[in-house]
């Protein structure tokens, strides 16, 4: 389904992604993990034509997206739910969900999507999002990149800051979008959220992917010791 091949970008002269080489199949749910200021934003970006590609290729559903206008690469089915969970403060989480579905396509369907990965979206409809907590906002966020009805989904950080309760909800609804065919590009620093959820994990260090884990009974022990932490 996405498929990056030798990517190298920069922010100016600096050198941030370095032939950095992976892909996402149908259905899976891959995460990348890293320590801070590794890089993995930027490749989320440069994914969602926010970054260019100084070299290398991005391929999605067989075609080639390197060049792609964010706009046009969001149009062909690739949502990306940044970090800061951007919403309309100002307005209601319904006019927030509405905004966000393309023209064209039928709205009780869409947002009724949403609503089925997220119930309190729809008891908070009318509600501004500006005074929602910080787990309902990032509820919307994701909310937002569903009704858009995307096959794949990149999610930057969903869990931080998150109490216990709403990081749970977070991981249910990426397994709720998992049973649906939905394909989830995760970016987390929680690394228990990882282990549970995903079927695949990258370890990206100083802008390079150094490991690949599967689904091996020692990969916590291998993703702990990439992200310089202790396991039991």
């Amino acid at each position: 389904m996405l498929r990056v091949e030798a990517v190298n970008a920069f922010y100016g002269k600096s050198h941030i992604l370095w032939d950095v080489t992976f892909g996402v199949g149908a259905g899976e749910v891959v995460g990348l993990l890293g320590r801070n200021g590794m890089g993995k934003t930027t490749l989320l970006k440069t994914i969602a034509g926010q970054v260019a590609a100084r070299s290398g290729g991005i391929r999605f559903h067989e075609r080639g997206i390197t060049s792609l206008p964010a706009h046009r690469i969001a149009r062909l089915g690739l949502a990306y739910v940044p970090q800061d969970r951007s919403v309309y403060a100002d307005f209601t989480v319904g006019e927030n969900l509405e905004i966000a579905r393309p023209s064209g396509r039928d709205g009780r369907a869409a947002l009724q999507g949403a609503f089925e990965i997220f119930p309190i979206l729809k008891e908070r409809v009318k509600q501004v999002a500006g005074t929602l907590s910080g787990g309902e906002r990032q509820m919307l966020a994701i909310g937002r990149a569903i009704v858009k009805q995307p096959s794949l989904i990149m999610l930057d950080e969903p869990t931080e800051g998150l109490m216990p309760s709403a990081v749970e909800v977070a991981e249910d609804a990426i397994m709720s979008l998992r049973k649906r065919g939905v394909s989830i590009l995760l970016v987390e620093q929680n690394m228990e959220t990882a282990l549970r959820v995903c079927d695949r994990i990258y370890i990206l260090e100083k802008g390079s992917i150094v490991h690949e884990v599967g689904a091996v009974p020692e990969r916590e022990k291998v993703v702990a010791g990439y992200l310089g932490l202790t396991t039991d």
